[in-house]
This record gives C-alpha cells, structure tokens and sequence, in this order.
C-alpha cells in the first residue's frame, strides 16, 4: 500500500520536505524562545522557560526523527499539516504556562515535578524504542521481518504510547485545563486511526509473523491495551 493511515509508506529520501518540515519547526521553536526570553512581561518567566525547553527537547528529537530515523516519503500536505498542529500547541503551551492569559504566576509543585518526568520518560520511549528498531533494521538478518524486540516487545506502539507520556507531561506543565486536550486528541488519534491503519500494513506485509506478534503483545498501553 503506497498510503496507509494518512502517511506513504514509500521508502524515500524526500530531503527538500524535511529541510523544510525542520526550517518551520526551527521557525516555531524560536517564536517559544522570544516568548520566553524575549523581555515580555510575564507573570510566570520560569514556567515560560521551562516550557520552552520541552519545545527545545522536541525540536531536538524531531531532527532525529527526520533524518536518522525516517525512512519514507513525507509529502509538502504532511509538512504543512503537522508544522500546524506543532505551532498551535508548542507556542500556546508557552502562552498557557507563562500566565499571559491569565495574569497568574503559579509555583513549582509536585504536579510539575512529576510532569517533567514523563516528558523525560515519554521522549524516551518514543525515541529510543525507534532507535533500537533502526539499529535491527540495519542487521543483514532483519530483512523481511517485522521488529518485536526491546521496548516493542512490551507494546507493539511504544512510540505512539511515549509521545502520548510526553504530551502528557507537557501538557501538566501549563496548570490549564485547556491544554489537557493536546494528549487526549494524539491518544484518540492513535487508538482510532494511525494504529489500526499502520496494523493493516504491517499484517499485509508481514503476514503470519505479525498476527503472532499482534496477538501476545498489548497494542498500546503495555500490558493494558
């Protein structure tokens, strides 16, 4: 299936998309860092910063993703799309926290302190379980076969289930209500949409090897689902 899920499942470099899929994240990311830093008058300049440094973090992964880890196509619509969706978010997270809207500081607490970790842990998991499948995939004996070992041994989506952890995090970060909406969106879009698609893929192309891995592995949370 050339499309599956909204994306090309195409193997391709698709350099000038990338270049311009990290130059408009670059773009966002430094509109995170004038709102922060740039000499606003904010009540919360702390949680300003800090959120600006989970956009950092991202941006950072991101690159990663582009240009070590991406092997298919990735079309202008998906660029254009998802730079979209990454502004509304990154740059209202930053407004959120920083109490411009509000005009209220709010201080450290248990809540962010816990939220940090798991924009830590969700990074992780996300990034690191699509490094130890790049680092198989590159084995002369993985060819053909679908990657079920490391972190998706535990669930065959840990990459979806870590971003949903990350944006969790994130999202705690802002003390708004609002924000809250951001992971609950990804983890509806994952469970209804990017997984059932990219499933019907991996069974066409696996076939029985999938089906086996499908059915003793959770799907999206480990061990739960």
């Amino acid at each position: 299936m050339a499309e599956n899920g909204g994306v090309s499942r195409i193997h391709g470099r698709s350099l000038g998309p990338k270049l311009m899929f990290a130059g408009m994240h670059g773009g966002i990311l430094a509109v995170c860092l004038w709102i922060a830093f740039g000499g606003l008058a904010l009540p919360d300049t702390v949680r300003a910063g800090v959120l600006a440094g989970c956009a950092a973090l991202y941006f950072l992964r991101h690159l990663i993703t582009l240009f070590v880890l991406l092997q298919r196509q990735v079309a202008m619509s998906e660029v254009f799309g998802l730079s979209a969706f990454i502004a509304v978010f990154e740059i209202g997270f930053v407004l959120l926290g920083s109490g411009i809207l509000s005009g209220n500081s709010i201080s450290f607490d248990a809540v962010d302190y816990l939220a940090l970790v798991l924009v830590v842990l969700g990074s992780w998991l996300n990034t690191g379980s699509e490094l130890q499948r790049w680092t198989w995939k590159k084995l002369p004996t993985s060819k053909g076969h679908a990657y079920t070992q490391g972190l998706f041994s535990h669930s065959m989506h840990m990459n979806y289930f870590g971003d949903t952890v990350l944006f969790t995090g994130w999202a705690l970060l802002t003390h708004s209500w609002i924000a809250l909406g951001v992971p609950v969106f990804m983890a509806s879009s994952f469970v209804f949409f990017h997984i059932p698609a990219l499933d019907a893929y991996l069974e066409e192309r696996y076939g029985d090897e999938f089906k086996t891995y499908a059915a003793r592995t959770a799907k999206f949370i480990p061990y739960v689902y």
